[in-house]
């Protein structure tokens, strides 16, 4: 079997910073960028980034969704999209852009080169995260998620999205980054 590729979803600034922005989770975001960092150095040629990104015309309930989050009605190349700059892709890291939760689908499976072994953290893990695994999975994907790389909105929130994705072996397994770098 080929090695798998690591897809870092969503480390944006607008997830970052708490200050800055309604959807920044702050300290727990801050936590989980020293094991990311790890595992974007280990996987080095097998790295891809997501990002979640407004849609230009929001349509179905995405339009509710818009109503109640306006400031996130900004194009794809506004600063609060971009990656966090100690994640800041290096040239040549694929980058899948995405106005849904789940970054699952035809532009994630070709960024991987067609690899069906995924290891996933990043953020939120009971909304990016949760969905991009279970999608993968439902699509024969064997998924890991390192749950010490992952945040969620609240911690009880990420320990609930893990208990969730737990019940889903052997497509989608927790693990650690450490069990992903040993």
């Amino acid at each position: 079997m080929s090695d798998p590729w690591l897809v870092v979803v969503d480390m944006q600034r607008v997830f970052a910073d708490a200050e800055a922005s309604p959807w920044g989770m702050g300290a727990d975001f801050d936590a989980i960028v020293p094991n990311v960092r790890a595992l974007v150095d280990a996987y080095e040629g097998r790295v891809v980034m997501t990002r979640f990104v407004a849609p230009a015309e929001p349509q179905g309930a995405w339009v509710d969704y818009y109503r109640d989050w306006p400031f996130a009605l900004e194009p794809s190349a506004a600063p609060l999209w971009e990656v966090v700059d100690v994640l800041a892709p290096a040239t040549g890291v694929p980058v899948v852009d995405a106005p849904t939760f789940g970054k699952w689908g035809p532009e994630l499976l070709a960024a991987t080169g067609g690899s069906r072994r995924l290891d996933l953290c990043g953020v939120s893990t009971d909304c990016c995260v949760i969905t991009t695994a279970l999608a993968a999975a439902d699509a024969g994907c064997w998924v890991r998620v390192a749950s010490d790389a992952c945040a969620g909105v609240t911690p009880a929130d990420h320990q609930r999205a893990l208990d969730a994705m737990a019940m889903f072996p052997p497509q989608l397994t927790i693990t650690t980054t450490a069990a992903l770098l040993a």
